[in-house]
């Protein structure tokens, strides 16, 4: 450097400048050759090195590479490159200026510190890469450290910076946090709150990406589209966001959908109350006597047959109907039964089955079509559904 230092001075001395004018130039001089070098060094890394590590892992079946070389972090490390360039140069370029020389020494020092924490947290950032729809109780537990890093990596950050400005050891002042942690745990609880809610979470396997919850008191019915420190994202079926923090769900109570959706059949139980005044009994006819002519001592006495009624030939006739129903899970329980009956509310059938249907709109329309067959078959069977408000 020192060869090129004497050569522009010489050049500039052949040019006819003498005196103070040869070290202003010379000066000026330096400081162009000092940001070409530097826009050089950072158009060679985002013109040949990006490219060709992109070409490079784009070749590979292994998936890492494509998180640890990825266009996002490879552009943001080569905006450092120029900065170091010129923090290197910058003793050569201000050599007869020392006051000059630390504020952009500080400044670039600054500059490569903040660059590369932000270089960083994109590198963090870029393992959601690795997430295919449905993010696993692992990746959920990576996720969240990574949030946690990439906060620990902000802070140290600000204490490097705050270092580099009042010109003191950066261990310095780490040691003297130990007094302010108190302070430090009151402004991250939410944080630190929220990580032990996020572990909470991941590791009881209660949540995932994509997955469909209900909150109630949080008016939340949708599908969860993010998952951070402190939020959990929700996409209501109407288009409608709502946000809610991990420790709300911890302490709380939410119903996931997710055992549904995995398994076939959503679990239907409905009731139908009937008027009392419609329930009749029936009685069968009894067969002929099945007289035997070659052995007469042999004739068969017919059993009488015991009386039922109309509301038990439906509900049998119901159950076996829901069996041969194809929108009807027919290797779960079906069930058509007598439940508990309030005076003011009538006779009380209760119908369990398992639907095949799982998205919500499929499912709500077969409940319906099958509700509705029922109501209406119940008058082949003289039955009235109950209604208080009418008098019969």
């Amino acid at each position: 450097m020192e060869e090129i230092q004497i050569f522009v001075e010489r050049m500039i001395e052949a040019c006819g400048f003498t005196g103070d004018t040869v070290g202003i130039i010379t000066h000026a001089a330096l400081i162009v050759i000092v940001i070409l070098l530097a826009a050089g060094a950072g158009l060679l890394c985002r013109r040949l090195i990006v490219p060709l590590l992109m070409k490079l892992t784009s070749k590979t079946e292994a998936r890492w590479d494509d998180v640890v070389f990825n266009e996002q972090v490879l552009l943001s490390a080569c905006s450092i490159v120029p900065a170091i360039v010129v923090w290197q140069l910058l003793p050569w370029t201000f050599f007869d200026y020392p006051v000059m020389q630390e504020v952009l020494t500080r400044l670039t020092a600054i500059y490569i510190t903040v660059m590369t924490v932000r270089t960083i947290i994109v590198f963090i950032d870029s393992f959601k890469q690795l997430e295919n729809g449905k993010r696993t109780a692992r990746q959920q537990y990576l996720y969240s450290l990574c949030g946690v890093l990439k906060i620990v990596m902000i802070f140290i950050a600000v204490i490097v910076v705050i270092a580099i400005i009042i010109d003191k050891d950066p261990s310095t002042l780490f040691a003297g946090l130990g007094a302010a942690s108190a302070i430090l745990m009151l402004a991250f609880q939410d944080t630190i709150k929220g990580l032990v809610a996020g572990i909470r979470l991941t590791n009881n396997d209660m949540l995932h990406i994509g997955d469909w919850i209900t909150v109630p008191s949080a008016g939340a019915n949708g599908r969860v589209e993010e998952i951070t420190l402190t939020m959990v994202k929700v996409r209501n079926f109407d288009n409608t966001i709502i946000t809610l923090s991990p420790q709300s769900l911890v302490d709380g109570s939410f119903q996931n959908w997710l055992g549904m959706e995995e398994k076939e059949g959503r679990r239907q139980v409905r009731k139908i109350y009937f008027d009392f005044r419609s329930l009749k009994t029936e009685h069968p006819e009894k067969p002929d006597n099945p007289d035997n002519p070659d052995n007469p001592e042999k004739t068969v006495a017919p059993n009488p047959l015991l009386p039922t009624t109309n509301i038990t030939r439906f509900r049998h006739d119901i159950e076996q109907w829901l069996q041969q129903n194809p929108k009807v899970a027919t290797d779960k329980t079906i069930l058509v039964k007598h439940s508990d009956t309030l005076q003011a509310s009538g006779c009380c059938v209760e119908i369990v089955f398992w639907l095949k249907a799982k998205d919500a709109i499929t499912y709500e329309h077969d409940t319906s079509d099958i509700m509705e067959y029922i109501y209406a078959k119940a008058a082949d069977y003289g039955l009235s559904i109950y209604q208080p408000n009418i008098e019969k």
